[in-house]
């Protein structure tokens, strides 16, 4: 439990992922690694025709990097690793030939916010705010930062990344684009991604594989990308401004 972990069910051609950890659904490497390898599993299942991702309990949607994984980093090539992580879920979700659809039940934070960005259709309570706070414990939303400003533009995503320790508010995220809607409640939430995705999954899964080849088009060289912007937070995370900044907010915590 301590670490986590990662769920996958198939029914009626829908798969759902869920990932849970007890820090507020912060992701680890070891879950990122596990999430990428179940989007691409389920984006080659004949037998799915959407994707619904989702994190357990009640609470944040995911935190975005585990801070404990990040004060352990000692070199760069451990720190390009663990942020490939982030990039490597952003790619399955880019490439697999499905729609993804992303339950946003609770707050985002960084990485959180770049996994609701790179969804396909993305659907949240009114109480999910977001916040990319990377710039405030010294290194920067540079892996996941593709994802939001295609989201949500450069201009909003230059605002967030920018003002690192403010909330926006979940109508502030739809405003914007990053939720396509937002409800009153997780039941209401739950009620809208299962009608949704209970009509994908009577689609024609070619001509949605073919719309999903349109709306990701421009973004065929973020394979490479991705892996660029890890080494630059892989480099970022070893200096002292970091390093002090992280192990004040785990005191706060």
């Amino acid at each position: 439990m301590d670490k986590g972990y990662l769920k996958s069910i198939t029914e009626n051609n829908i798969a759902t992922i869920t990932f849970f950890h007890p820090q507020s659904n912060s992701l680890p490497g070891t879950l990122l690694y596990q999430l990428s390898d179940e989007i691409t599993k389920a984006g080659n299942d004949n037998n799915v025709k959407v994707i619904v991702l989702k994190s357990d309990r009640e609470g944040a949607f995911c935190a975005g990097a585990s801070f404990d994984e990040l004060i352990a980093i000692k070199d760069i090539e451990t720190g390009k690793k663990f942020f490939s992580g982030f990039a490597m879920v952003i790619n399955a979700i880019r490439k697999a030939p499905k729609f993804v659809i992303a339950r946003i039940q609770g707050k985002a934070v960084g990485g959180g916010v770049g996994i609701a960005s790179a969804a396909d259709y993305t659907l949240a309570v009114n109480t999910a705010s977001v916040k990319l706070s990377e710039l405030a414990i010294g290194i920067g939303p540079f892996v996941v930062g593709p994802a939001v400003e295609r989201k949500i533009g450069t201009s909003a995503f230059t605002a967030l990344s920018i003002n690192a320790t403010e909330w926006q508010t979940a109508q502030w995220a739809q405003n914007k684009g990053l939720y396509a809607n937002i409800y009153s409640s997780v039941n209401e939430l739950d009620v809208a991604i299962d009608t949704l995705a209970a009509k994908l999954s009577k689609s024609n899964p070619e001509a949605m594989a073919l719309l999903k080849r349109v709306f990701w088009k421009g973004t065929e060289n973020w394979d490479t990308l991705l892996v660029e912007r890890a080494e630059m937070s892989g480099k970022l995370v070893l200096s002292d401004f970091t390093i002090n900044a992280i192990n004040k907010f785990k005191a706060k915590a």
